[in-house]
C-alpha cells in the first residue's frame, strides 16, 4: 500500500497528514529499485478534465496512459464548485489509486499528474498537484518542465511573505499567481507565467475553473481534446500526450500553443497568449524517446517520425549485414524503419522483461552488474552466426550499451553493429529531462571511435543532427531545442549544479 497525502478530503486531517509527511520528507519510496544507471528519465505526465461526473476516474485513466512520463509518484485533485480535494502518493498510478481511493475525489473538474522527479527532493512532500490556499483562493497545480534562473525570485517572494511547502520549482508559479497584483485570477496567472523562464506545460485548477498553458518556447508537449456528452456539455480534456485521449475516448482538438493560457469554465473555452514573440524550441528527444508512438505531439505522429529516423539512419550509415535487432522498446520503430531502408529482416532478437521495474533485491553491485538481464533477453537461435545492427535511441554513459553489446555476441553473433537514432549526446537538459552532468556523457569525452571501442561493438554510427531535424520536420516548420545534441540552450545558460540533478551511479 502506497503512503498516501490527503488534502481537503472529509475524515482525514490535513494537519495530521502534513506531521507525518515532515518524517517522510527525505524518504524515497522504500522498494528499491534495480538502477538503470544508463537511461533518461522521463519528466513528468499531466493531465486535466473539466465538465465529467466522474472526472477522478477519467483523470486516473489518463494518468495510466502516461505512467511512462513518470514512475515515483503521482497525485490527482478534484473540485466540485465548491470544494478541492487531492490526494498523492509515491508509486504507480495503479498502486496509489484503488477505487476505495478514487471514492474520496467527487467532482466533475480533475488534474492529476505522474511524476518523475528532476528538482526538488524524490518524497511525497513534493509529488503534485501542489495544493496551495492563498489570497486568490484555493489553487492546486501539475507541471511537468523545469524552470530555470529562480533563486532571485524564490527569495523575492519569501521576502514578500511567501511561505514554500515544498522544494519543488512547480510551486513558485502558484506562489506568483497569489502575491500577483492583477486584479482577476486569470490576469495573476498570465502575469506569473510572463515572469518565469524554462519549461513548463502546466494544468491548474480553482474550484470551478481548469487552466492550461505551456511556456513561450513550447519545451513541452501539451494536447488538448474534447469527451463527447449526449446527455449534455462535452467535457474538456488536457494532457501531454494525445494518446491518453485514446483511453479516454477524447477527440483530439489541437496542442496548446506555446505561450497560450487556455481557460475553461461554465461559460465555456476562451483563450489568451500571456506571451508571443519568442523562436520555438520544442524538445526533439520527445519525439526520439520519451514520448508513446502513438502520440501525435508538436504538430507530428511520433511513429511516423521514429519511422524517418530508422529510414535515414540506414541511408547515413548502412553496413553489410543480416539482421536488424531493435533495443526494447525504444528501438522498435527506428527499427523497423531501418530494416525497411536496407532492405534486411527485422527480428525482435532481445525480448524485455517489462515485470522488474520494482523488485525486491536489494540494489548492490552484483545486482547493478546484474540489472540489463534482468530486463534483456537475448533469442539465440536469431542472434547466432548473424551479423547483427542492432538499433537503440541514444547512449548515455555507455555502461548499458556495453552490456547489451557483450550479450548479443555472447548468444553467438559474429558481428554487432550499433546504430543510434540521434546525435551524441554531449550536454545535459535544463528543461525537464534527467540527464547526468557533462562529465559523466561519454559523448562528452570520447570520440565515436572511443565510444565504440568501449561498448565493444565492430562499429558504431549516430544519426546526424541534420538527419534528425529531417526526421521530424513538418509543414508548420516547428522549431526544436537540441541542446543535448549541441549545447546551444534557447534561454541563458545555467549550471548545471543550479538545477540539482538527481544522483547517478555508474
Amino acid at each position: 500500500m502506497s503512503r498516501l497525502l490527503f488534502q481537503g478530503i472529509p475524515g482525514f486531517s490535513d494537519l495530521s497528514d502534513s506531521l507525518r509527511l515532515r518524517s517522510s520528507t527525505t524518504t524515497h519510496d522504500p522498494r528499491p529499485t534495480v538502477p538503470d544507471s544508463d537511461t533518461l528519465r522521463e519528466e513528468c505526465g499531466v493531465v486535466a478534465i473539466y465538465g465529467h461526473p466522474h472526472a477522478a476516474r477519467e483523470a486516473y485513466l489518463g494518468l495510466y496512459a502516461l505512467q511512462h512520463r513518470g514512475q515515483e509518484s503521482a497525485g490527482i485533485a478534484t473540485a466540485d464548485g465548491q470544494h478541492l480535494a487531492n490526494i498523492k502518493g509515491m508509486g504507480l498510478v495503479s498502486e496509489i489509486f484503488t477505487d476505495d481511493v478514487l471514492l474520496k475525489l467527487p467532482g466533475h473538474l480533475a488534474i492529476g499528474h505522474t511524476r518523475y522527479s528532476t528538482t526538488g527532493d524524490s518524497a511525497l512532500l513534493n509529488a503534485q498537484p501542489i495544493r496551495v490556499d492563498s489570497t486568490k483562493g484555493l489553487i492546486a497545480i501539475a507541471h511537468n518542465g523545469n524552470l530555470v534562473h529562480l533563486g532571485n525570485l524564490r527569495a523575492a517572494l519569501e521576502r514578500d511573505g511567501a511561505y514554500f511547502q515544498t522544494t519543488s520549482d512547480s510551486e513558485i508559479i502558484v506562489q506568483l499567481i497569489a502575491h500577483s497584483r492583477a486584479d482577476t485570477l486569470v490576469d495573476a496567472i498570465a502575469d506569473s507565467l510572463s515572469q518565469v523562464e524554462g519549461a513548463f506545460s502546466i494544468v491548474m485548477m480553482t474550484r470551478d475553473r481548469i487552466f492550461a498553458a505551456r511556456d513561450p518556447r513550447g519545451f513541452r508537449p501539451l494536447s488538448m481534446g474534447r469527451m463527447k456528452n449526449a446527455q449534455g456539455h462535452d467535457a474538456i480534456v488536457f494532457a501531454s500526450e494525445s494518446c491518453a485521449f485514446d483511453l479516454l475516448r477524447a477527440e483530439f482538438i489541437r496542442d496548446v500553443l506555446p505561450g497560450e493560457l487556455v481557460m475553461v469554465s461554465q461559460d465555456g473555452v476562451t483563450s489568451r497568449q500571456f506571451t508571443s514573440g519568442l523562436p520555438q524550441s520544442s524538445c526533439v528527444f520527445e519525439h526520439v524517446y520519451f514520448a508513446r508512438p502513438d502520440s501525435r505531439i508538436f504538430g507530428r505522429w511520433v511513429q511516423e517520425s521514429r519511422d524517418q529516423m530508422g529510414r535515414q539512419l540506414a541511408r547515413e550509415s548502412g553496413v553489410p549485414a543480416d539482421v536488424v535487432v531493435p533495443v526494447p522498446d525504444s528501438g522498435v520503430t527506428a527499427a523497423l524503419g531501418y530494416a525497411e531502408e536496407a532492405g534486411l529482416p527485422f527480428r525482435m532478437g532481445l525480448i524485455r522483461n517489462h515485470y522488474v521495474g520494482r523488485t525486491f533485491i536489494e540494489p548492490e553491485q552484483r545486482v547493478r552488474d546484474f540489472g540489463v538481464r534482468l530486463k534483456l533477453n537475448p533469442v539465440h537461435n536469431l542472434l547466432a552466426g548473424k551479423r547483427v545492427i542492432l538499433i537503440d535511441d541514444s547512449i548515455i554513459r555507455g555502461t548499458t550499451s556495453r552490456k547489451i553489446v557483450r550479450m548479443v555476441r555472447g548468444a553467438g553473433a559474429t558481428e554487432v553493429h550499433l546504430r543510434i537514432s540521434c546525435p551524441p549526446t554531449i550536454s545535459p537538459c535544463f528543461y525537464g529531462v534527467d540527464t547526468p552532468s557533462k562529465s559523466e556523457l561519454i559523448a562528452a569525452n570520447h570520440s565515436v571511435e572511443g565510444i565504440r571501442q568501449f561498448i565493444e561493438a565492430d562499429s558504431l554510427a549516430y544519426l546526424s543532427l541534420e538527419g534528425l531535424l529531417a526526421s521530424v520536420r513538418d509543414e508548420h516548420k516547428t522549431g526544436y531545442c537540441t541542446a543535448c545534441y549541441t549545447g546551444n540552450y534557447p534561454t541563458q545558460w545555467v549550471d548545471v549544479e543550479e538545477i540539482l540533478p538527481a544522483a547517478a551511479t555508474l
